[in-house]
């Protein structure tokens, strides 16, 4: 893989900037991902908490959750007085790794949904889901961030015989939900290569309901957005300590009303909260911009996001500057649920991520990798996101994306909007709020776990290619990795 020394400096994800001088540390935060490196912001850290406070409303981590909580709140109650905390800057962790993908996934299924609810409940959080994606835009261009968005959906690839059938399967079950074709289809071959021409393709599925975004454009126009609405976002402050009514931090004390836990993979840090979710790393590339007749081979015309049918998730999107950006699992969960990653894990799985991209489009064989990154997300023991408030503690939180979280933080900001502030509304009545997912096991039970269903998934990408049929591993696994 041909990286230049910017992209090697990229792979070390979850590297933390040392530096003392503003100037050296915003050059370490632009290293951090593609993203934030072009993120058209100068990422000096601003207003660290300088001594006590009060405030009506305390929200810890500055990424899209918290932001966006901050956002609606603000919008709804100019009044209320908003702070946010945050170890690094906004943006530093999950919101500024991502793929890219705003996306209608929620990790659970329809059916997971309904067994919490009802059918009802389920189809009311998907279509919340679906209309979500709309708001990340529409808010987006009120806020005034240019966030390079594109709605071009997302096109999964059958490359083999059992992706092809598990595609069929899907949209079954889709329509048995009353889900119809403009929620999501069957393509054939010839339909599936016109959204994106890649080797050995026998067909697929679209859904319309994803946008591809450039994430370090739109964490760090919220951030500008919700300061100009009178938020106080107070980076290099960690929260070391969060309970009812207080944040404690190495920098002073914010006493609340209400106290909003957004951490995500960086959850198991805080006191208290060591088995909530496991961070699992996700790893990306980015090649150097394609010329133009290399496009026309290789299509994504609408800028759609792409994927296949695999067990071992990938993804990738065509960028407003015509590179291609393609990351997937595959990195070892570590040992105390750690945030930080081996460097040479994470050079393995890069290398892994562009031979399957090479493989995926064979054309881009010589082109140049320039950026090469990754970051932890969160997952609950159930795999399933979940958003809440307690009214009596003024305790709440959203988390546990699994990697779906670029639209479904904006659900939970406003959700969390209406919580606090005491509104029954459509989105505090659908089946995510107040769910509680068990914790994980202690360690390093959840150290063999994580890591024996990755490798499992990876097995059974590997017997289905031999075998040519249904991975048994993969049946195996799924009560343990999300599947149902």
């Amino acid at each position: 893989m041909n990286t230049h020394d910017d992209a090697a400096r990229s792979a070390r994800p979850g590297r933390r900037p040392a530096p003392d001088d503003p100037s050296d540390r915003a050059r370490a935060y632009a290293s951090v991902s593609l993203w934030l490196a072009t993120s058209g912001d100068d990422l000096v850290a601003a207003d660290p908490l300088a001594g006590d406070r009060e405030v009506d409303v305390a929200i810890v981590g500055a990424g899209f959750t918290g932001l966006w909580t901050a956002y609606y709140l603000a919008e709804a109650r100019p009044d209320l007085r908003i702070a946010i905390v945050e170890r690094e800057i906004a943006g530093f962790g999950a919101s500024g790794r991502n793929g890219g993908w705003a996306s209608a996934l929620f990790p659970s299924s329809l059916a997971t949904l309904a067994r919490d609810a009802d059918r009802d409940g389920a189809l009311r959080q998907h279509a919340a889901m679906r209309a979500s994606v709309d708001e990340v835009i529409r808010a987006a261009a009120e806020a005034g961030i240019d966030a390079r968005l594109a709605k071009g959906g997302t096109v999964t690839l059958a490359r083999t015989a059992t992706q092809l059938e598990r595609a069929r399967l899907e949209v079954e079950e889709a329509r048995a939900w009353g889900r119809d074709e403009h929620d999501l289809v069957l393509l054939d071959a010839e339909a599936a290569r016109a959204h994106i021409d890649a080797a050995g393709v026998l067909g697929g599925t679209y859904t319309p309901d994803c946008a591809a975004v450039h994430p370090g454009r739109l964490v760090r126009g919220l951030v500008r957005a919700v300061r100009e609405r009178g938020v106080r976002v107070h980076e290099l402050t960690p929260a070391t300590r969060i309970v009812p009514h207080r944040v404690e931090t190495p920098r002073g004390t914010l006493t609340a009303a209400h106290v909003i836990r957004a951490t995500e993979g960086y959850t198991p840090g805080l006191p208290g909260h060591g088995r909530d979710v496991v961070p699992v790393h996700s790893l990306i590339i980015a090649t150097a911009p394609l010329p133009a007749g290399m496009w026309d081979e290789i299509g994504l015309a609408r800028r759609e996001t792409f994927t296949d049918g695999r067990h071992l998730i990938i993804y990738g999107q065509r960028t407003a500057d015509d590179r291609i950006v393609f990351g997937g699992r595959g990195a070892p969960y570590r040992l105390g649920s750690s945030t930080r990653l081996d460097p040479r894990a994470a050079a393995r799985v890069h290398a892994k991520l562009h031979r399957t991209l090479v493989d995926l489009l064979p054309v881009l064989r010589d082109v140049e990798v320039t950026h090469a990154w990754g970051g932890a997300l969160g997952i609950a023991r159930d795999w399933h996101a979940s958003v809440g408030h307690d009214p009596d503690t003024g305790m709440g939180w959203a988390g546990g994306y699994v990697g779906d979280g670029v639209t479904t933080t904006n659900l939970a900001g406003r959700t969390l909007r209406d919580l606090v502030l005491g509104e029954d509304t459509g989105l505090t009545t659908l089946p995510w709020v107040g769910h509680r997912s068990p914790r994980w096991e202690p360690e390093p039970v959840r150290w063999l776990g994580v890591n024996a269903g990755l490798r499992a998934m990876s097995a059974a990408d590997a017997e289905e290619r031999a075998t040519g049929r249904d991975s048994l591993a993969a049946r195996a696994m799924a009560p343990f990795m999300g599947g149902h």
